[in-house]
């Protein structure tokens, strides 16, 4: 199996949540060629569920990659970007995969004692596949679900053939923010017949920006982020509505909660001294990634001993990860993956080395044969 032609291939086809149709039938394409004998294959929506039978199965490992892109513009200018306009893999998902169907030829080729699924799932970027996949596999293909299940992320700034992780709180609590305001514009000479929402989407914006610092306690951890601020549409017309646009991350669902009623707090105070309306939508909700503290302790110790890698033992992040709606009811671990990039996770220009295609699938199989 070319797992550097099919990388490029996957890279140049990136798709959104719930619209991976190309992406789906290029796996399924690869799926076909793939000796049949141990393999079992059921589609949900845009995923893909994959068992690999073992030998003398005591219980199933899960395996699950993301398959979706993001609504970014390609920077990079290698010859096999994206063919999609407007849309990129710049988060990895693209090496996910691709580790992914790695493992998958080990595991056909050189079978272990038990089986394994592994999970092929759509909308990890939004709206967020994670939780209705874990619930299909519950409801409707149980014999799939995993006792246990594992990931990777790739770590940009890590050296490729570094694996990190830790016991415990790995990835943030996170929900995307989505602020409107709406309220009567009108001609710019004469402000006083109108309720100015750019005026009353700045007061906003500095408002937020005082929940962290007080009202979360300062020995727990938050982030209150708006990366987008649009209001109006000429310079002569004062604006009618606003809309803000950001993200929130926490260490605790506690936490969530308290930023949450304060942003409340803040959209009601906001009606009353700009008279205006303010409606408020928090968008992909996605839990903490927990992981198990058994499973990354075996999965360190391994890594430790394993030639084929370097394994580091880092901190939490306030990364979001729907990983953590199977974590929150499957023992779990997910794991960074380095892949030297000199540009970060969500950047134009992302460009992972290849050469963890070669190192990561050998790896997780021989972890996979020790548990």
């Amino acid at each position: 199996m070319d797992l550097l032609k099919i990388r490029r291939k996957l890279h140049a086809i990136p798709e959104i949540g719930f619209k991976e149709w190309k992406t789906q039938a290029y796996l399924k394409e690869l799926l076909e060629t793939m000796p049949q004998e141990r393999l079992e294959i059921v589609e949900w929506r845009t995923g893909l569920a994959v068992k690999v039978h073992g030998t003398d199965s005591a219980k199933t490992i899960g395996w699950r990659t993301d398959i979706d892109g993001l609504p970014i513009t390609e920077e990079t200018g290698l010859p096999f970007q994206s063919e999609h306009p407007g849309f990129m893999h710049a988060c990895g998902h693209d090496i996910h995969m691709t580790v992914a169907l790695g493992l998958l030829n080990q595991l056909v080729q050189e079978p272990i004692a038990n089986d394994v699924v592994i999970l092929f799932q759509p909308a990890e970027e939004g709206p967020g596949g994670a939780l209705p996949f874990r619930e299909w596999l519950k409801h409707d293909q149980p014999t799939f679900l995993p006792d246990q299940i594992f990931a990777l992320h790739i770590a940009p700034e890590l050296p490729a053939g570094t694996v990190a992780t830790k016991p415990g709180l790995l990835f943030a609590n996170t929900s995307e923010l989505f602020i409107d305001l709406q309220g009567k514009g009108g001609h710019a000479a004469y402000p006083h017949l109108t309720e100015d929402m750019a005026v009353a989407a700045a007061s906003l914006l500095m408002q937020l920006q005082t929940i962290v610092s007080r009202n979360v306690n300062p020995m727990d951890s938050a982030v209150l982020t708006v990366g987008k601020l649009s209001a109006g549409t000429v310079q002569n017309i004062i604006a009618e509505h606003a809309r803000l646009e950001g993200t929130i991350r926490t260490l605790n669902l506690e936490s969530m909660l308290k930023v949450k009623k304060r942003i409340e707090a803040m959209c009601r105070a906001v009606e009353e001294a700009y008279n205006c309306r303010v409606s408020i939508d928090y968008g992909s909700s996605y839990l903490e990634v927990n992981n198990d503290e058994d499973l990354a302790e075996t999965f360190l110790q391994f890594a430790e001993s394993d030639e084929g890698v370097k394994a580091v033992r880092s901190e939490a992040a306030m990364t979001g990860e729907d990983f953590g709606y199977f974590t929150e009811q499957l023992p779990g671990l997910m794991f960074w993956a380095g892949v030297s990039s000199e540009y970060g996770l969500h950047h134009a220009k992302l460009n992972p080395d290849e050469a963890v295609l070669d190192i990561l699938p050998k790896f997780i199989h021989r972890f996979f044969k020790t548990i």
